[in-house]
């Protein structure tokens, strides 16, 4: 394979990892709450590992402006998923994390994926996992820090 063709192989199977990404997430997000969009899951998944966050934060992290983090942020709160508080030190700004229900179903979700990488994988020697997962952290690294198309 040459170089050309290996770097068109890598970009199909980023791109099929994507599109199969996408639809697990909107799938996770149903599983913790029936009436969540795709990108709740992700997001409640930064906010679990944050503890507490910024709303800017979280629209930082995931690339996306500030109505459509707010949309999504009001929606998990309407639901009871998150808690917003005000942030002491400049009113214009909050603070959110997981309530107690958001982070057990959460939680719950995020075990039953788990158990599925973990079936999936199975198969794989534990040395093989631990490269790939550190060449999809190189890989994110380098793709995060890209400007272009």
């Amino acid at each position: 394979m040459s170089d050309e063709e290996a770097l068109l192989a890598v970009e199909r199977e980023v791109a099929l990892m994507f599109r199969r990404g996408r639809a697990r997430v909107a799938e996770l997000s149903r599983r913790v709450h029936p009436e969540l969009e795709g990108m709740a899951y992700s997001m409640l998944g930064y906010i679990e590992q944050a503890g507490r966050v910024r709303v800017t934060d979280v629209g930082v992290h995931f690339a996306v402006g500030k109505a459509t983090v707010s949309r999504q942020i009001r929606a998990l709160e309407q639901l009871g998923l998150v808690a917003r508080e005000a942030d002491p030190l400049d009113r214009r700004a909050a603070f959110v994390s997981l309530t107690a229900d958001g982070r057990r179903r959460y939680l719950v979700a995020r075990d039953a994926r788990m158990a599925r990488v973990r079936e999936l994988m199975g198969s794989w020697p534990a040395e093989d996992v631990t490269r790939f997962a550190e060449l999809l952290h190189r890989f994110n690294d380098v793709f995060g820090d890209s400007t272009g198309n």
